[in-house]
């Protein structure tokens, strides 16, 4: 097998063997900081929030991006308006389409989730040294070369 070909392999299966616990370890933690941290809002309402931050701007783009029924999308953005979490823009030049937005209260829960799960994972970082740092930030960075 070719020198590439070798590396390709054991990048795979380092992958498989740090990424998927990796993220079930911070996937459970940020669902005990929005369950237990006085958030008022579900794991659901939370990913619907993070969504719209990271530019999902519609029902019809929600549901795409989360796999599920626009009736219910549309039942969890209700309940994040009510809860003056999200709120809906109408298009000047569709009425049709209606943008959703995070409100500065939405902005600010989001914040305090991420504030929370980074001090907790820097915790984890502690005991890793700056070449060690450094290597899992060029690594990173060399990852989401393969989501282009």
């Amino acid at each position: 097998m070719p020198a590439r070909e070798q590396l390709q392999v054991q990048a795979i299966d380092r992958f498989w063997e740090t990424v998927p616990p990796l993220w079930g370890a911070v996937r459970s933690h940020i669902i005990r900081v929005v369950v237990t941290g006085n958030f008022d809002i579900t794991v659901e309402q939370f990913h619907v929030l993070r969504h719209v931050r990271r530019g999902t701007g519609s029902i019809s783009e929600l549901a795409a991006a989360k796999n599920i029924s626009r009736p219910a999308i549309s039942q969890a953005v209700e309940l994040l308006v009510n809860k003056g979490l999200l709120t809906r823009i109408q298009s000047v030049q569709d009425r049709r389409y209606v943008e959703l937005a995070l409100t500065e209260a939405g902005n600010s829960l989001l914040d305090a989730v991420f504030k929370e799960t980074r001090g907790w994972m820097k915790e984890r970082m502690h005991a890793l040294t700056m070449d060690e740092l450094e290597t899992i930030s060029k690594a990173m960075e060399a990852l989401k070369k393969m989501l282009v």
